[in-house]
């Protein structure tokens, strides 16, 4: 007998279907592991759903040779659980994403198709809602070209498309009702999940789909995607906001400090609360400065002892992640050391590459750069470090 509670109607999930290898894309990387506008396509699509607020809980289903591109392409997103690997089918990816949500105990499921990364939060709501009256619910656009039978490579008998629709996702379920219809249909193949609830006598509501949310499947569908990133930016539908971080250290005892994330061996360490790392605390805070959201004080204290002598990138990990479930997008960090010494330049990329990793963004999205004060100052007197950064980020129009 199950111990599980009860599922609620207010947790809604939402299943990311990721388990395919993407043949169809050609040579390289898979489909939802290439990049499209400086964001890979999985990672378009999962940020879209943990930056809506009606998403409690994120289910990836991914292809087990594909954890290390999943888990670059996850990084640092709220909501997500642990991803669990995909069967031989769609429809048995999708059984195997609602068993793992299953233990969570949702009372509804958005799943929805990883290679679709312009669904809208409008569209999101839309499915959410049409469950209020609904036991399940898909986005269609009607069909409005004129369909024709083909035979042997010549046009036949011209078809009606009188009520005929395009299906997308993603597709809405109360969760109990569309993990039943999987585990009873288990074994037949059904063209989508929507098709499977039917089988089992549920009835489906159509909401209205969007031109956008195409699906991307080969490679002219990346072209696209770039062309409607461009044209989305040059609408100015983004919000871009800037936020400008400043930290200073002075130097005490030690043999190595921590600067930008790398160690560096040194005549002196930094003295400081955590590790002192004057490079992140400024990119923390200018991070912290765009979302509005406080300094790098307000969210760790000096005077809380739990903070003492952690590294510096849990600060700027915390301060992504906020970003994130903001649903902004990191366009570009820039980071300016102020010192005599260290030296700056023999540990520069290795700088830029610790961040980047840490922010889960591209490395020509980093900047690190060095200066002295000539001399002037206390840096100029070799008694400390400062540091300046700035931080771009890019918000969904609201």
């Amino acid at each position: 007998m199950s111990n599980a509670a009860p599922p609620s109607d207010t947790i809604v999930a939402a299943l990311i279907v990721a388990g395919g290898r993407g043949t169809r894309m050609g040579e390289g990387k898979p489909k939802l592991y290439r990049p499209a506008g400086g964001e890979t396509v999985l990672r378009r699509t999962l940020r879209t759903f943990a930056a809506h607020d009606g998403i409690d809980l994120i289910q990836a289903v991914i292809h087990p040779d594909h954890i290390a591109d999943y888990e670059e392409a996850a990084r640092g997103l709220p909501k997500l659980l642990p991803p669990c690997s995909g069967g031989g089918e769609r429809q048995d990816s999708v059984r195997l994403g609602l068993r793992a949500l299953a233990v969570h105990t949702p009372g509804r499921v958005l799943i929805h198709d990883g290679a679709r990364p312009f669904a809208s939060p409008d569209l999101i709501t839309a499915a959410i809602e049409a469950l209020d009256s609904h036991q399940a619910a898909l986005p269609a656009l009607p069909v409005v070209d004129t369909l024709r039978r083909g035979h042997d490579g010549r046009a036949g008998e011209t078809l009606s498309r009188e009520a005929l629709y395009r299906v997308q996702t993603p597709q809405a379920f109360s969760f109990q009702a569309i993990l039943k219809a999987h585990e009873t249909m288990a074994g037949t193949s059904h063209t989508d999940d929507a098709a499977i609830a039917q089988a089992c006598g549920i009835e489906v509501a159509l909401i209205e789909g969007e031109e956008d949310n195409f699906k991307i499947t080969t490679a002219p569908d990346i072209e696209r995607a770039e062309r409607l990133i461009k044209a989305r930016e040059q609408r100015g539908m983004g919000q871009v906001r800037v936020g400008m971080g400043y930290d200073v250290h002075r130097f005490g005892p030690g043999e190595s400090l921590m600067l930008c994330g790398v160690e560096i061996v040194h005549s002196h360490g930094l003295i400081g609360h955590s590790d002192a790392d004057v490079g992140l605390h400024a990119l923390t805070d200018a991070i912290l400065g765009a979302l509005g959201d406080g300094d790098i004080g307000s969210h760790f204290p000096p005077s809380d002892p739990k903070w003492r002598g952690v590294g510096s990138h849990l600060f700027l990990a915390h301060a992504a992640r906020l970003a994130a479930e903001k649903g902004a997008s990191l366009n570009h960090a820039d980071i300016t050391i102020i010192c005599e010494r260290p030296k700056v330049g023999p540990h520069r990329e290795a700088m830029r590459a610790r961040i980047a990793d840490i922010l889960a963004i591209p490395l020509d999205r980093v900047s690190v750069k060095a200066t002295t004060t000539e001399g002037l100052g206390f840096t100029g007197r070799a008694e400390g470090i400062a540091a300046q950064a700035v931080a771009t980020l890019e918000f969904p129009a609201s």
